[in-house]
């Protein structure tokens, strides 16, 4: 018997240890490298089964897009299976926006993985991947459900064995549109590809752990945003490395296999102290681990 109601389902944060753009298509879009590791800060959704079809959002913090990514997932999946019913959906936000840790995207794959199964479809991960693709860049990496190398536009995904990671995560207030990144003339498109075959233990995966490689969109986010320069040099200070996620404006630093024992205020407020270090007024922090693979790796084979 399918369930009727799936509550306090998750959708973590990501974090990319680096990011190299290796070239660019004929059609404009970047040629990327990655490594995608799942964190512990996320999101909280809830799914109540309709029988008329229609798909409601309701927004339990703050007020989201009107048309956003979660509608359109459940709108994609629908018409895709030809399902006659519908949903309730409400959405818990904790991930913060604009921060380059994938909480649209990874709400998005959240709403697939939990509609299949409030739905009864019965559809294979294989399949949810490709209306993943048609979504975004990022939905596909956490329907994928592992921690992951991904190249190509982000569809190509090879799983990623990585070593638990503790990591201080810091989103200034302001935030950085993607697309004046990827227009920036400060952006490299030309790094040279790493993601070896048959070299990828021996010359990516020791490296991962151990603060590989960079972030290609860090400069032209550094440029356009101080706060940026602000938070990785605040991490840098404190911990003695810092990077950019995705194309920003949220910061990490590695901080061992565990949070160390000064933590305050986990919650990631504004106001958060990582040890000595308080945060500006308006920035959110936190304190997160790294997952061996999605919360919701079981809902679909």
């Amino acid at each position: 018997m399918n369930p009727v109601a799936l509550y306090d389902v998750p959708a973590p944060a990501k974090l990319n240890l680096f990011l190299h753009v290796v070239g660019r298509r004929a059609d404009g879009y970047h040629l990327l490298e990655s490594a995608f590791v799942l964190i512990d800060w996320s999101d909280t959704l809830h799914f109540e089964l309709r029988d008329d079809g229609q798909l409601c959002r309701h927004d339990l913090t703050e007020a989201l897009p009107e048309d956003d990514l979660c509608l359109r997932a459940a709108r994609a999946l629908q018409a895709a299976s030809g399902c006659r019913l519908g949903a309730d959906i409400s959405v818990a936000k904790h991930i913060p926006s604009g921060a380059g840790m994938g909480g649209g995207s990874s709400d998005a794959a959240t709403v697939l993985l939990a509609l299949n199964r409030l739905w009864g479809l019965g559809w294979p991960r294989q399949r949810l991947l490709e209306l993943a693709q048609t979504l975004g860049a990022d939905v596909p990496f956490f329907v994928y459900g592992q921690n992951a190398l991904a190249q190509g536009t982000g569809e190509q995904l090879s799983p990623l064995a990585l070593p638990p990671q503790a990591y201080a995560v810091v989103k200034p207030q302001a935030s950085i549109a993607t697309a004046s990144i990827f227009g920036s003339p400060l952006l490299k498109r030309d790094t040279a590809s790493v993601i070896l075959m048959g070299s990828l233990e021996s010359t990516a995966l020791a490296g991962l752990a151990q603060g590989f490689g960079r972030n290609d969109l860090q400069p032209p986010a550094e440029s356009a945003c101080p706060e940026v320069v602000h938070a990785l040099e605040l991490l840098k200070a404190r911990f003695g490395n810092s990077r950019m996620t995705g194309s920003g404006s949220a910061v990490f630093a590695r901080v061992g296999t565990d949070v160390p024992p000064k933590a305050t205020s986990p919650e990631g407020q504004a106001g958060t102290v990582f040890g000595d270090v308080p945060l500006p007024d308006g920035w959110a922090g936190r304190w997160c681990h790294s997952l061996p693979e999605h919360p919701l790796r079981g809902w679909a084979s």
